[in-house]
This record gives C-alpha cells, structure tokens and sequence, in this order.
C-alpha cells in the first residue's frame, strides 16, 4: 500500500486482532518521524473501559514511548471515522494528520455527526485524510457484525 507506506494496513492489522478478540474491529497506529511508535485494537471489553478505544489506547502508548503527551509531528491511521470522544483526543494531542478508512455515518465526529473539528470551541485541527483503505476498513467491520448475527 504505497500510499500509506503500510500504515493503513499495521492498523488493519489490530483492527482485525481486535475482532479476534470479540472487540469491535477496529485498529489504530501512531506514526513519528516515519516509523510506528504505538499501535492498538480496541479494549473496550477486556479493559472493562469504554474510553480504550483503538485511537485512545495508541495515543496513551505514543505519548508514553515518546515522553510527551503532545503527539505534534505525528500521524494517526484509525480504520474507521473516529467517534467525537476520540477526534478530541487527537486534537489535545496535537496530532499532525489523521487519515482513517472507512466513515461512520452514525458515530462519527470529524466528517459525520458533531464534525468536531469544524466546532470554534477545537483549538488543534489535524489535516484529515479519509476513504484510506476503506473498502477492506468497512469489510472487516461487516464481517464482525454479521457473524455475530448469525452466531445469535
């Protein structure tokens, strides 16, 4: 995936471990003078933490890692449009772009819902990439949700 030097396809990566797991799919990567810094799938269940979703948990690690909570100079790659909780914490972060697969209409918040970062109240608005891989983003998330249909 040349376009995203592999990025897009390590957070598919957690995406579909998450999905493994029983987590909603979805997998995050924070990128820092070009390499992978932090990278996760969500842990909403196994933490018991609504808040461990895939962009809040790989925000946490690169912040640890690098030793600052501002992320400024770093990339997200998230698989899915992030929710309102999360396009905030990538704006207190500082991260520099953002670039996500699939849009979520219903739970988005940058270019669905609050479009949080179109809001006079953000004081930090990353460039946004969207539609990165999103077939295989929107594919993963079909499949997780169908086979738990079908499972009932």
């Amino acid at each position: 995936m040349a376009e995203t030097n592999g990025f897009m396809e390590a957070a598919l990566e957690e995406a579909r471990a998450a999905g493994d797991r029983g987590e909603v799919p979805i997998g995050a990567v924070v990128v820092h003078d070009g390499s992978i810094v932090a990278r996760a799938g969500n842990e909403t269940r196994a933490l018991h933490d609504i808040t461990a979703h895939a962009e809040i948990l790989a925000i946490r690690r690169a912040a640890k890692t690098i030793g600052d909570e501002r992320l400024s100079g770093a990339d997200l790659y998230v698989t899915l449009e992030p929710c309102t909780m999360c396009a905030a914490a990538i704006s207190f972060a500082r991260i520099r772009r953002l670039y996500y697969g699939a849009e979520d209409p219903k739970g988005g918040g940058v270019d669905n819902g609050v479009r949080f970062y179109r809001q006079p109240t953000c004081h930090h608005v990353p460039e946004v990439y969207s539609g990165i891989a999103e077939t295989e983003s929107a594919e993963i998330l079909r499949s997780f949700f169908r086979d738990r249909r079908e499972s009932d």
